[in-house]
């Protein structure tokens, strides 16, 4: 399996790092309905909660480039490799940026774990 196949798995768990600061880092967590706990949130568990939802959004679009670029094969797979494992780099520092309450660099984190994607499918082309 390759590295970006492996980053694939890692987006793919990205959304439960995020969720889990937001329910774990405080009091009140409540199994038996997360989401009307999720809606009371505050401060940075709030935004880690958004971080969350949004990795939800990312790893459809990443995925499917990885998937596309594989298939059609015209990018080295370095290349490919190294845009996947910007795509996590990216994606975790847009959550610390957005639990941090940096909305400029968080971004600018969401900006370059796109432009991976997008330059998956571009260079695939």
């Amino acid at each position: 399996m390759t590295l970006a196949y492996w980053c694939v798995l890692i987006a793919a768990f990205v959304p439960v790092l995020f969720t889990g600061i937001a329910k774990f880092s405080g009091p009140g967590f409540d199994n038996r309905a997360p989401r009307d706990f999720q809606d009371r949130l505050t401060g940075f568990r709030q935004r880690a909660h958004w971080a969350h939802l949004n990795s939800f959004e990312a790893f459809p679009p990443f995925a499917a480039a990885v998937l596309i670029a594989h298939q059609i094969g015209t990018l080295a797979q370095g290349t490919l490799d190294g845009l996947a494992v910007g795509f996590i780099v990216a994606r975790l520092l847009y959550g610390a940026f957005y639990i941090a309450d940096r909305d400029l660099l968080r971004s600018l984190a969401w900006t370059a774990a796109t432009g991976c994607w997008v330059a998956m499918l571009v260079m695939s082309a």
